[in-house]
């Protein structure tokens, strides 16, 4: 890739993590029903340096929240090579999976199945980039890359999946011994001395009741402190009617809902996802906390209904106020390293257009999108800007999560190849001038 580079692809992918490596499969399995002339290309640029889906969390035992059928292709083509069924069948698993009688793979296994699923795929990914600049030339995009591959690339259209962004508590300063919960195991094995002797982790969804298991069990001779504002930590809504946010279906709903309509069906099923925690794990934890109240060796301590109102790093330590809310008390926990398992922010996405921004329609909520993920701009730009994610005020809860990934790549990948037709159409039924 170079700054002399004239060729053009159909889409330019930002970002190669599991809702474009959808896109690749969904836009291999779409060319080969197409005549070659209609066939799409596209490339993709990733700022890792190998396809990695959050390997700072691959933690032991940590199962799925979604079912292995909302892979990265059955809900789209059941018949696909690309599911998750068809990846156990090639590892020699499947008998063995089928007797496990679980919807829900270990973490392991589903990352193993996605770098299966990324090394089989027919894609140009070009690793150890990123995109810098998006630019409209005329009837292209020309997408400046830095890194490994650096050049410029000329798109048709710009399929965003940029991922999300650790968000940190406010004021809370990220350093080795205070670090965001997303690269938890690198995080950890650079510790420096001495060895913790107490953790603090703060949070109350998912990842944080995963992270005070973990801690729990692989640092034996460690305190591990639990902080939320919650009393305790709540189940996750996973019943088969309240799933139905997640359908493909529900994303027609929702985008044809009025706004109003759409933040009440937001707060009726947060619980479905955010701040939540499996109902298992919640009993697993303070059966372990129990357990040391009976014995009188306490190492598990739950911070219910509290907050951290300072983060003080010293030379090898960390002391943390917390402030129990409902009495007004505060004590100051002295730990070795504190974990912030407070969630993502969406992506940036003024920062990734830059000068494009200016064309695109906003409303009070955000970015207007159209029901194909397809941005509504306010002037004219030489293709389409799709987003894999941040559409969650548009298109629903299931946004940026794996539910509707098969699905929603295919229905960008169809829409981008009917825009590109339509545009061949009409160029080849022109009447040309007279000679």
């Amino acid at each position: 890739m170079n700054d002399h580079n004239t060729e053009v692809v159909d889409i330019l992918g930002v970002g190669f993590g599991p809702s474009n490596l959808a896109l690749a499969i969904a836009l291999e399995e779409l060319n080969a029903e197409l005549p070659a002339e209609q066939q799409l290309t596209s490339r993709f640029v990733e700022t890792k340096e190998q396809f990695g889906w959050h390997p700072g969390m691959l933690l032991p035992r940590t199962t799925m929240q979604v079912s292995f059928l909302k892979d990265l292709a059955t809900q789209r083509n059941v018949r696909s090579r690309y599911t998750f069924l068809n990846y156990l069948s090639e590892v020699n698993r499947l008998t063995e999976f089928v007797n496990f009688q679980t919807f829900f793979p270990t973490r392991h296994e589903f990352h193993d199945y996605l770098e299966w699923a990324a090394r089989g795929v027919d894609a140009d990914v070009s690793y150890g980039s990123r995109v810098v600049s998006i630019d409209s030339t005329g009837d292209t995009f020309a997408v400046r890359v830095e890194g490994r591959h650096a050049g410029v690339v000329h798109a048709r259209n710009i399929v965003v999946a940029a991922g999300l962004a650790a968000k940190m508590p406010h004021g809370v300063a990220a350093s080795k011994r205070v670090f965001h919960n997303h690269q938890l195991l690198a995080h950890l094995s650079e510790l420096p001395d001495p060895t913790p002797t107490s953790f603090l982790v703060i949070g109350a969804g998912q990842s944080a009741a995963e992270v005070v298991e973990y801690l729990h069990t692989h640092h034996q001779d460690s305190h591990i402190h639990a902080v939320f504002a919650k009393y305790g930590y709540s189940p996750a809504d996973d019943s088969p009617y309240a799933n139905r946010i997640f359908d493909p279906g529900a994303v027609d709903d929702f985008h044809s809902a009025t706004p109003e309509f759409r933040q009440q069906l937001m707060r009726y099923h947060r619980g479905t996802n955010y701040s939540a925690v499996d109902l298992p794990l919640i009993e697993e934890l303070y059966a372990r906390e129990y357990d040391e109240r009976v014995r009188g060796q306490r190492r598990l301590f739950v911070h219910g209904a509290s907050q951290v109102v300072a983060v003080v790093e010293r030379a090898d330590e960390v002391v943390v106020t917390v402030r129990h809310e409902p009495s007004g008390l505060t004590e100051d926990i002295i730990c070795g390293a504190v974990v912030c398992a407070t969630g993502f922010n969406p992506m940036n996405l003024r920062v990734i257009l830059g000068d494009l921004t200016d064309s695109i329609a906003f409303d009070a909520h955000g970015a207007q999108v159209a029901r194909d993920y397809r941005l509504v701009t306010k002037t004219a730009l030489p293709g389409g800007v799709f987003l894999q994610g941040g559409t969650e005020h548009t298109h629903g809860i299931s946004s940026s999560l794996l539910s509707n990934s098969a699905v929603r790549a295919g229905e960008i990948a169809k829409s981008i190849a009917r825009d590109r037709w339509d545009v061949r159409v009409r160029a080849s039924t022109t009447p040309r001038a007279a000679v």
